[in-house]
């Protein structure tokens, strides 16, 4: 069984219900997705673990306009994003896709973190302005981010992969996965891979994420080339999903 931290008395992250027993005990037509209830999702999540890259990814893009559309956080979002991480370790998640020769896993642990991100500390400070009930204990924004410490315990077996993409996907998804008080105590080991990150991608949204981190946490970012500021609505992934879409 995998633990988020080998470190002695730190506390251990609740446990992720089966993939399975989320596909089956929840009651996806009562819940609201952003086309209408969400009586079909259990079709669509099936679909992810088809042996086929093409219908998985297929499928995680009907995922995010189905409870992520606009950037927004939806009824049926917090059970999905449960389903979605219950697969990492699924050997479907393992499929490679055509002309990539990148794990699925990889896209499924971005998908996390757009949906993790539609939810972050930036997007919810910046959205109280305009609604100030919008993080209300009870209502559907706060619900999904009172599961951060159990997707994180899903993700963290992945922030060592040995595709660098997988690898990079998970500490993103840490990264903002973190930023729950209860994950606090990982916080000095997460940085060592923002870190990482910061030396090594390419990618703007990842590397801006990896900054905030690091300066949110107190630790001196002075010496990293200033990042450009992108628009509070454009976080990572954002971008109409590109890494979801055809062609595959």
């Amino acid at each position: 069984m995998n633990h988020s931290s080998s470190k002695a008395g730190v506390p251990r992250e609740p446990d992720l219900p089966p993939y399975q027993v989320v596909l089956a005990e929840t009651d996806w037509g009562s819940l609201q997705t952003a086309f209408g209830s969400g009586e079909y999702l259990p079709e669509v999540l099936a679909r992810l673990l088809e042996p086929d890259p093409k219908v998985q990814v297929t499928a995680l893009s009907e995922l995010s306009e189905l409870v992520g559309h606009q950037n927004s956080v939806y009824e049926a979002t917090a059970p999905v994003a449960l389903y979605v991480a219950g697969i990492l370790a699924h050997p479907a998640a393992m499929t490679l896709r055509p002309y990539r020769s990148v794990p699925i896993r990889a896209a499924l642990l971005n998908w996390l973190v757009s949906t993790a991100y539609d939810a972050s500390d930036e997007i919810v400070d910046r959205t109280k302005q305009y609604f100030p009930g919008f993080l209300t204990p009870g209502t559907i924004v706060a619900a999904f981010r009172d599961l951060r410490p159990m997707l994180y315990r899903a993700v963290v077996p992945f922030l060592q992969d040995s595709h660098e993409d997988v690898r990079e996907a998970a500490v993103i998804a840490a990264l903002i996965l973190a930023e729950h008080p209860a994950l606090a105590v990982h916080r000095d080991h997460l940085s060592v891979h923002a870190r990482a990150v910061l030396d090594t991608s390419s990618d703007g949204p990842n590397r801006r994420v990896a900054w905030k981190a690091l300066e949110a946490w107190g630790h001196d970012v002075t010496d990293i080339e200033p990042l450009q500021e992108e628009p509070w609505d454009c976080g990572p992934h954002s971008d109409g999903r590109g890494d979801l879409e055809p062609p595959f």
